[in-house]
C-alpha cells in the first residue's frame, strides 16, 4: 500500500469542513483565547481522523457504485490501490484515534462524535438511498460540528448560527445532487440509487428556496437587537453582501459550469468564492474585533 493511496483514502482535501468547529469561537468574539483556540484545534484533529474513518467506510461500501463514476473510480479501493481488508484496518486506527483525542477534551464531544459516527454508518447502510433524507443527514453532520466547538470551549451556539449553517449545508447537498443527477443524463448511468428521487426541476427549486432563506436568515441574525447589542455594532448587515456574492457564485458554478459535484473543490479552487469568503472573514472580524 503507498502513502499516496493511504492520503487519498483519508481525503485531508475535506477537513476544509471541520473548519465549522471554531465557528462558536469566532462569533462569541473568542477567537484570540489562545486556551479555547488549542482545544477547538485538538477537536479539528479528533473530528478529522473520525471522518477520515467514515470516509473509509463510505468508500467500502460504494465500491461498486464508485467504479462507474467518471471521477470517483480512481478513488483507491475503486482502484484497487488499497485492498478491503486493508481499508478496515485503516478505518478502526483511524476511528479510536479520534475518539481517544476527543476524550481528553470533553465527554460531551465524544458524545456529539459518536452521534455523528452512528449516523454516518446509517447513511452508509441504508438512509443515503432515501431522496431527501439524504443530503439532510449531510446537513446535519455540519451542524454536529458546531456542536463540537460549542462543547470543547465552553461556548453556547445561537440558533441563529445553527439554522443557517443547516440550511447552506442542505443547499450545497442539493447541489452535489444535481451534479449525480446530470451524470445520469449524459452517461446513463446512475452513480447513486437515490438518484430515481431527484430530478433537475426540484433540485433547482430545492436550490432556490434554500438560496433565499439563507440569504434572509443571514440577514436578520445581523440585525436582530441581540446580536447588535452583543456585539455593540450596528454595521454587521453590511457582511451580508459577501454572502449573497458566495450565493449567486455558487449558483453559477452549479447551473453556468455545471461542477457543483465538490463543494470542497469549489472553495479550494475557485478564486472569486475564495476572495467572498476572505473579503466575509476580514470584514466581519474588522466589525468584531
Amino acid at each position: 500500500m503507498k502513502l499516496s493511496a493511504l492520503v487519498k483514502l483519508m481525503r485531508p482535501q475535506q477537513y476544509i469542513k471541520n473548519l465549522f468547529i471554531f465557528l462558536p469561537l469566532f462569533f462569541a468574539l473568542k477567537i484570540t483565547d489562545t486556551e479555547l483556540l488549542g482545544n477547538a484545534f485538538i477537536a479539528f484533529i479528533a473530528f478529522s481522523l473520525t471522518a477520515s474513518a467514515i470516509y473509509t467506510l463510505n468508500d467500502y461500501y460504494d465500491i461498486e457504485e464508485d467504479k462507474e463514476h467518471p471521477k470517483k473510480k480512481s478513488r483507491p479501493l475503486a482502484s484497487g490501490a488499497i485492498s478491503k481488508s486493508q481499508a478496515i484496518i485503516i478505518m478502526v486506527v483511524l476511528g479510536l484515534a479520534g475518539f481517544a483525542l476527543m476524550a481528553t477534551l470533553s465527554l460531551k464531544a465524544v458524545g456529539i462524535l459518536a452521534t455523528y459516527v452512528a449516523m454516518n454508518i446509517a447513511y452508509s447502510l441504508y438512509l443515503k438511498h432515501i431522496a431527501i433524507l439524504d443530503v439532510t443527514i449531510i446537513a446535519i453532520g455540519f451542524v454536529l460540528r458546531l456542536f463540537i466547538g460549542s462543547a470543547v470551549t465552553g461556548i453556547h451556539l445561537s440558533m441563529w448560527i445553527v439554522i443557517m449553517t443547516f440550511l447552506l449545508a442542505l443547499f450545497m447537498a442539493l447541489a452535489k445532487r444535481r451534479d449525480d443527477v446530470l451524470i445520469y443524463l449524459d452517461t446513463g448511468k446512475k452513480m447513486r440509487k437515490v438518484i430515481d428521487g431527484y430530478n433537475l426541476q426540484f433540485l433547482d427549486i430545492a436550490m432556490a428556496i434554500m438560496a433565499s432563506v439563507v440569504i434572509v436568515a443571514y440577514t436578520i441574525y445581523t440585525t436582530s437587537a441581540e446580536v447588535v447589542a452583543r456585539t455593540h455594532s450596528e454595521y454587521l448587515y453590511l457582511t451580508a453582501l459577501f454572502v449573497i456574492l458566495g450565493i449567486l457564485r455558487y449558483l453559477q458554478v452549479t447551473f453556468v459550469l455545471k461542477d457543483s459535484g465538490s463543494p470542497t473543490k469549489i472553495v479550494l479552487k475557485d478564486r472569486f468564492m475564495q476572495l467572498t469568503l476572505i473579503g466575509w472573514v476580514l470584514i466581519f472580524a474588522w466589525i468584531l474585533y
